[in-house]
């Protein structure tokens, strides 16, 4: 009679095969997305220079591009695949708990043209939400292939997947992992974290081979900081926690608004197309993902503390107005802008208030990346990982566990709830609501 170990060892041999594949495909298909978004970006910066230079029409010519980005790509999604908008973390989340079916080749397909037209138009929208969603599609689609009618193995490819996709997004694999392991699969045993593991190896391989071995941020510092700075991380853990609550509700609110105004949804769309042109026409930096935005800032852009405010306030309008119009896209690197911004400030404030502790104002800002993701999705160690991983600097790792802890502490002590556990219970709750519509219709 065979010992449950060797049963597992068996099943975690079936399953290394699939986990390479999954990971092969979703590292191709990722990069794919990452280049179309690059040149998206690209695009959508010589649209503006162009209209800079066409004074008198200019600025229509860059609202005509977010009109255009914000009804088709909301209007795709609306249209072909419901699932898809947003991040797609939720649904991901519902599929595991088995609340929600995965129609994958829809979701894979809508997923990368809608956040690709989106981003390209001006929307606040990252990869790294949709990178994670079209992983988890692609485990779907490996599980129907390959393993038939076994559920179990549906579940671990599905969440091995969503991993592997953030692997290759950022080029963090131990990232990949620690979120199935924080946000996706609360069972998460030896099976689960075998074939998440091989998944997130072969995917990162894919992206290191195709778009180089350098981290995603270039961080300029140099050295371990000083232990008697290490308290003034705990502010911007405080403050993470409090403002990533308030944009959890913010962005709920949001959501229930637009819902419910229903036949006004293209008055919201035409307030949020404007708004993104006002801003990529004064500020072409702040639309789009942000991601060289925060390159910027921590290479050593300069800003005085008055812009750096207003420039959280501005993509936190934004950050909430496109994630909430319907289209896809992920608010994982917006959540890192915004938290750059707000490491910047504090970081200043500190300098100004102490000037004997020789504040570097970088360093608070990548740590405050990591501190305002855990206020928002009270995930610390996925938000650690993160940022050691994408600014390849192991010597943030006390500031970033003091500042990042200090936030969930505080975001739990304010019965915050965690963005896509809410997310996730808004859309159950309206699944709820349709139910009972349809069974009472005179209700």
């Amino acid at each position: 009679m065979n010992r449950p170990d060797h049963l597992l060892s068996r099943h975690r041999h079936r399953l290394m095969a699939q986990a390479i594949l999954l990971g092969l495909l979703t590292g191709a298909v990722t990069v794919g997305f990452h280049l179309s978004l690059d040149y998206g970006e690209a695009l959508r910066s010589r649209i503006i220079d162009w209209a800079h230079q066409h004074a008198g029409a200019g600025p229509w010519i860059i609202m005509g591009l977010a009109v255009i980005a914000v009804v088709v790509s909301a209007g795709m999604v609306i249209r072909f695949s419901p699932e898809a908008s947003g991040s797609g973390i939720p649904h991901l989340k519902a599929v595991l708990l088995g609340r929600r079916p995965f129609r994958w080749v829809r979701v894979l397909a809508v997923k990368f043209a809608s956040t690709v037209i989106g981003v390209t138009g001006g929307l606040v929208l990252g990869r790294g939400g949709p990178s994670v969603h079209m992983g988890g599609a692609i485990g779907q689609g490996v599980a129907n292939f390959w393993s038939g009618k076994a559920i179990e193995d549906r579940s671990i490819l599905v969440a091995a997947g969503g991993g592997a996709g953030l692997a290759a997004a950022f080029n963090t694999p131990l990232a990949g992992l620690v979120f199935v392991l924080e946000e996706l699969e609360w069972r998460f045993a030896s099976l689960e974290f075998f074939t998440t593991a091989i998944a997130c190896l072969a995917a990162d391989m894919v992206c290191r081979a195709v778009l180089g071995q350098y981290p995603t941020f270039h961080l300029a510092i140099s050295g371990a900081p000083p232990m008697n700075l290490l308290i003034a991380f705990v502010p911007l853990g405080i403050l993470s926690a409090i403002l990533g609550g308030l944009f959890n509700k913010f962005l709920l609110f949001a959501q229930k608004l637009i819902r419910l105004t229903g036949w006004s949804r293209f008055v919201w769309w035409l307030a949020l197309a404007s708004l993104v042109a006002i801003v990529g026409w004064l500020a072409p930096d702040l639309v789009g993902s942000g991601q060289g935005f925060v390159d910027g800032i921590l290479e050593g852009k300069l800003l005085a503390l008055e812009t750096v405010a207003l420039y959280f306030l501005i993509r936190f309008v934004l950050t909430i107005g496109s994630s909430s119009c319907g289209a896809a896209g992920g608010i994982f690197i917006p959540i890192l802008v915004l938290g750059a911004l707000l490491g910047w400030y504090v970081g200043g404030a500190t300098l100004i208030l102490f000037p004997e502790l020789n504040v570097d104002s970088k360093l608070f800002a990548a740590v405050g990346m990591a501190a305002y993701f855990t206020g928002v999705v009270h995930a610390p160690l996925t938000g650690i990982v993160l940022i050691i991983e994408m600014t390849g600097n192991y010597s943030l790792i006390l500031p970033l566990f003091i500042a990042c802890f200090s936030a969930l502490l505080i975001a739990d002590w304010l019965g915050n709830l965690p963005v896509y556990e809410a997310l996730l219970e808004d859309g159950l709750r309206k699944d709820r609501f349709k139910r009972s519509t349809r069974s009472n219709p005179g209700s």
